[in-house]
């Protein structure tokens, strides 16, 4: 992801600015998705793993990037903190 890209971009539902996801997040995520236990806002389930991801400042929202575009609509974007939530009830 460029540098420069992440510098103007920002969460559209929050404002907060983006930045990459973690390694060992997105292999968190990977693991979720895998395992069918997680969908986005829309409500619809994930069965694609991401070879990158965007996340809020604050930790809380995550979007996809497909092809080296970030994803920055509100129904594409997978809550954090529900996704781990879901995971620990596994």
């Amino acid at each position: 992801m460029d540098k420069k890209l992440l510098d103007i971009i920002c969460c559209p539902t929050t404002k907060l600015p983006l930045e990459l996801l973690a390694a060992e997040k997105l292999d968190a995520l990977n693991a979720a998705i895998l395992a069918g236990d997680t969908s986005n806002q829309a409500a619809v389930a994930l069965t694609e793993k991401l070879s990158e991801a965007l996340i809020t400042r604050d930790g809380r929202r995550v979007y996809p990037v497909r092809d080296g575009i970030p994803i920055l609509l509100e129904e594409e974007c997978i809550d954090w903190n529900q996704m781990v939530a879901n995971r620990s009830a596994s």
